[in-house]
């Protein structure tokens, strides 16, 4: 059986189910499909489905509609509903379903164990099942085996076999990093190790690392865990930078010319699928073995705390641009939770949206990408947005707004208007010779007198996921 399955990976004769069309299940199948594999994406929502037969579907990653629309009309890609069908047929399942943290910050994998109990009543003897989605440890050999045994009457590493390898990717680029990232390969034992490095090598131009289900699962949650503590401290240097009259840029660009030390840069808080939720399956790992994190549960306060500082600068600014007739108008400039996307996963901008309506602000948001608004009003365009405002709030680093025509914008706002830019797009000295009221994260108002220079995005930094 299991020679029998390596020949198929190998052949690409293999029938492959992924589960799960979101940001990472959907990238995936077009890939596996591309790469010559009868494919069968799985989603329990008929409309998502729906929407990507239609390739009507709202996409984060905006290169895979063109090879989507190939691979449907060529049948190396099905969409379908009905799990037990798709995986009767099969030889592999991808399982890419969410494994999100409950309001009480508790990893809630109701989705996975569905996936897994739906797996398992229909298992047979050679089958192989990877989970892509971010686990907290443990859950591989525990959980996913436990339920796929239960569930089939069959013994993993003798009948089936199972493998934690968790993506790697940013929404926005999906297909070429799948392709071209390193990837981690936790097999529940050796066999099945060696079967999903043989499936992953026909679909990844990268090197494979192989290694146990747990230190797969725990690598995968210390990778965001790191991101969130290094922005976390990003973010109190700015504090830091506000009070002293410092530019928390130039001190990130200084800091960073050593050759060991990358600090990210600062923004209104973290947001995404992975940032904000992964550090606390590390946090309740760690509960569950009787220890404490300290640095981590620091460092995820710290970012919640973020968009409250926005609300603050919003509510600074509005001050300095003295009292108007009526309610002030806020335009927010971004919605998404990262530029170029058009989702707003756990973006930092509903809580400073939800804060201003509370002010009873007139609340206008513009996203070229996104189209949530938080219950805010929604404008067509940038310029619509910025008319009459006494206040530009920017949350969102989209290339389109850093080519904003700052003189435009100068005309359309209210006299005294301020703009509170928290992803630091904009040059405050070039803010400051056509007028313009300017504050920044991390820039102290002596620095903005002065005019303190941008610092551009390096390559390096890498705060959303």
């Amino acid at each position: 059986m299991y020679a029998s399955l390596l020949r198929k990976i190998k052949a690409k004769s293999a029938e492959v189910t992924v589960i799960g069309l979101g940001h990472v299940g959907l990238p995936t199948a077009v890939l596996f499909s591309e790469a010559g594999y009868r494919v069968t994406g799985v989603d329990v929502k008929e409309d998502v489905v729906q929407a990507i037969w239609s390739l009507a579907a709202v996409f984060d990653e905006p290169e895979i509609r063109q090879p989507l629309a190939a691979a449907l009309q060529t049948g190396r890609l099905q969409l379908s509903t009905d799990l037990a069908e798709a995986w009767r047929l099969s030889d592999v399942a991808i399982v890419c379903v969410q494994t999100p943290v409950t309001e009480y910050r508790e990893p809630d994998l109701k989705y996975l164990r569905s996936v897994c109990e739906d797996l398992g009543s229909t298992l047979s003897r050679g089958k192989l099942v990877v989970i892509e989605s971010s686990l907290p440890p443990g859950t591989t050999d525990r959980t996913v085996v436990e339920i796929l045994e239960t569930c089939s009457g069959l013994k993993c590493g003798t009948d089936f076999w199972v493998a934690h390898c968790p993506e790697r990717m940013a929404p926005g680029n999906g297909l070429g990093q799948i392709a071209r990232t390193t990837r981690l390969v936790g097999g529940v034992d050796p066999l099945s190790t060696r079967a999903a490095v043989g499936l992953l090598s026909r679909v990844v131009d990268a090197e494979l690392v192989p290694t146990s289900a747990v230190n797969a699962e725990v690598a995968k949650l210390a990778e965001n865990t790191y991101r969130s503590v290094n922005i976390a401290f990003a973010n109190e240097l700015a504090l830091l930078c506000e009070r002293i009259g410092a530019d928390v840029m130039e001190i990130v660009r200084l800091a960073n010319s050593h050759p060991r030390v990358n600090i990210h840069f600062p923004g209104p808080g973290v947001g995404g699928p992975c940032i904000p939720k992964d550090p606390d399956l590390l946090i309740h790992a760690a509960k569950k073995e009787g220890l404490n994190l300290p640095v981590v549960a620091a460092a995820q306060s710290a970012n919640e705390l973020m968009p409250e500082h926005v609300l603050d600068m919003v509510q600074g600014a509005l001050r300095y641009a003295g009292e108007r007739d009526g309610r002030p108008k806020v335009a927010i400039l971004g919605t998404a939770y990262k530029a170029g996307v058009p989702s707003a996963q756990s973006s930092p901008a509903e809580k400073v949206i939800k804060g201003l309506a509370d002010w009873d602000a007139d609340v206008v948001v513009y996203d070229p990408y996104c189209t949530e608004t938080f219950g805010a009003d929604r404008a067509e365009t940038l310029e619509e947005a910025a008319r009459g405002a006494d206040c530009l709030v920017i949350l969102t680093e989209h290339e389109e707004f850093r080519r904003t025509d700052l003189s435009l914008l100068k005309s359309l706002m209210n006299r005294d208007a301020i703009i509170v830019d928290t992803r630091r797009i904009f040059d405050p000295g070039a803010v400051a010779r056509l007028g313009i009221e300017y504050a920044g994260i991390g820039l102290g108002s002596r620095m903005r007198a002065q005019g303190a220079r941008r610092i551009a995005p390096s390559p390096r930094t890498d705060r959303d996921a």
